[in-house]
């Protein structure tokens, strides 16, 4: 939708005009567009999540990487301090809040961790790099 209203700017701008139909409340100013143009990237990256994962080809070993995957590229984001507004990285650290709260379940999941040490390409060095490995033989 950010999308399409972007493509449509200068046509969403003439309906929101105060004077010819009553719609300026409803008007979005160039700090408004900026937003706009900046948080299509971040959504997509869910979106895709979100279709990948309504699918009935995912699997457990899937679902962490693809995490790590988010995480990386909302903390890319928050570290952004030149080219991205305040507002869209306060945004972007509220939705990595969210995703190291369902993060940290996966830490606590026994069947996660099965699921990882027995994929082909994860096994124990998935844990490893992740600085696991020593606590979780030490809690299994």
């Amino acid at each position: 939708m950010l999308e399409f209203a972007l493509k449509y700017r200068q046509a969403v701008d003439a309906i929101t005009d105060k004077r010819k139909l009553g719609l300026g409340i409803y008007e979005l100013h160039n700090e408004d567009w900026v937003l706009v143009e900046q948080l299509p990237s971040f959504l997509q990256i869910l979106k895709h999540a979100t279709l990948y994962f309504s699918r009935g080809t995912p699997n457990l070993a899937m679902v962490i990487p693809a995490m790590d995957h988010i995480d990386s590229v909302l903390t890319d984001g928050i570290l952004n301090l030149k080219a991205l507004n305040p507002a869209i990285r306060a945004a972007l650290r509220l939705a990595k809040r969210t995703l190291n709260r369902y993060y940290s379940l996966t830490d606590t999941s026994e069947t996660y961790r099965i699921t990882m040490i027995l994929h082909p390409h994860h096994k124990l060095e998935y844990f490893k790099v992740a600085g696991w490995e020593k606590e979780w033989i030490q809690t299994a």
